[in-house]
């Protein structure tokens, strides 16, 4: 995070609330120094010129922010040089807030949105208009010949600040001419995708996998066992990662699924996964189950992760419910490889229930703590008592139900713990 961006944006009333919500003391280093010099770099240049859309935010003379949408064709939001960017106004904005703004308050703020790689990229700079009679030079350097909208002026933008903002919550989207372009690379991929999926093989992915093995966990918890088609070694991945796999529906579609890799990454031959049966979900864990056996062929792409485990020195407390611990067991396996501080705290309704218990109890058997609510002698988990008893700088990663996400998220807010400490993944 840029010290320009944390010195804008952490005014005394942010500050008050980072101290409320227990994040203060980890943004305020961003704080610390001199502020940097701002110069887009290379990967902000291209991103600004690939963009066909953004949205804008001015402050009107009543203090009100206006948020307008700004379009055109791709490029043109354009780079002018390391900080100053600029865009033609075209005709056709009748109301003239944003500029009329601009005459009481120069400050603007951009944000920038790439929603099918769900990157997002905010600048702070500040604005003033140009057109074609006080500066002709600059306002031609703004336009795109392409485009045939009457220009009606220039908006030249002093970049302040920039600064890119997590993807975790950014549904990828796509715009009329991204399917169209998907669809075209699809079709001329067709023949190798034909090619490599044979009849009764699922999915187009460029990894063809088998299914080698099954293990019925638990009455309703399987675990599959993936290897490739070819003998050939799969692709590394880092704890919490996952690959998306197809399934063929009862009304013969098919539908993709993300399910967690069980293990610890050292197995360049094998990837496994376990799969709750959820009858009243909606249909996909049922029809894998009843669909595949082994000798089952799909073919998927390589795995990806948005649950990162971290790879510093720091311990990590991991928190997990029912079939959420199928990221969390390859995390605790990774630390515990790498000789890691690390404890795992594992509820679910009974033990029959609960998949790898046994494996757990074998193998981290001084690392793991388990919790039955509905055990002959109930034992629950006491999230407060188990934040309050963790390490300063413990990075906490939740897995499992949304009640018990919130669960973690609220008592760690309450306890004054850093957001960027607790870190989780959704299983419903």
């Amino acid at each position: 995070m840029a010290r320009t961006f944390a010195k804008i944006s952490f005014t005394p009333d942010v500050q008050a609330v980072q101290t409320e919500m227990g994040s203060r003391m980890a943004y305020r280093a961003a704080e610390l120094g001199v502020a940097e010099e701002v110069a887009l770099g290379a990967a902000e240049q291209a991103f600004i010129a690939e963009r066909d859309s953004f949205y804008q935010a001015t402050v009107s003379q009543t203090g009100w922010p206006y948020v307008q949408h700004r379009g055109g064709p791709a490029g043109f939001l354009k780079v002018l040089d390391g900080r100053t960017i600029g865009y033609a106004d075209f005709s056709g904005n009748r109301q003239y807030i944003s500029v009329g703004n601009l005459r009481g308050d120069d400050r603007v703020s951009l944000l920038l949105m790439d929603y099918p790689q769900r990157r997002r990229l905010k600048i702070w700079g500040r604005a003033r208009a140009v057109d074609e009679r006080t500066e002709p030079a600059l306002l031609a350097k703004l336009e795109s010949p392409d485009f045939r909208a009457p220009v009606e002026r220039g908006i030249v933008i002093q970049v302040e600040a920039f600064d890119w903002n997590c993807p975790k919550y950014i549904t990828p989207r796509y715009s009329r001419n991204e399917v169209e372009a998907l669809l075209v690379q699809a079709r001329q991929q067709q023949p190798a995708a034909v090619a490599r999926q044979a009849p009764g093989v699922l999915g187009s992915g460029a990894l063809p996998l088998t299914i080698a093995g099954i293990r019925q966990l638990t009455p309703r918890i399987r675990a599959y066992e993936l290897r490739h088609a070819d003998d050939e070694p799969l692709p590394g991945y880092r704890a919490g990662a996952h690959i998306r796999v197809p399934i063929a529906l009862p009304d013969g579609s098919v539908t993709f699924r993300a399910y967690s890799l069980t293990d610890a990454p050292d197995d360049p031959d094998c990837y496994r996964i376990a799969v709750l049966r959820m009858d009243d979900g909606e249909g996909g864990s049922s029809a894998l189950h009843d669909g595949w056996q082994l000798g089952t062929r799909i073919n998927v792409d390589a795995p990806d992760n948005y649950f990162s485990l971290h790879d510093d020195g720091r311990p990590a407390l991991l928190i997990a419910g029912g079939i959420g611990i199928t990221p969390l067991k390859a995390m605790a396996e990774a630390l515990a490889a790498r000789g890691a501080d690390f404890q795992l705290h594992y509820t679910g309704r009974a033990t029959q229930e609960m998949a790898f218990v046994n494996d757990l109890q074998r193998h981290l058997p001084n690392r793991c703590r388990f919790y039955f609510s509905q055990a002959q002698a109930p034992t629950r988990l006491d999230v407060s008592a188990l934040l309050g008893n963790a390490s300063a700088d413990a990075v906490i990663y939740v897995c499992g139900p949304t009640r018990l996400i919130d669960t973690v998220r609220q008592t760690a807010r309450r306890l004054g713990i850093a957001e960027q400490r607790v870190q989780f993944e959704s299983f419903i």
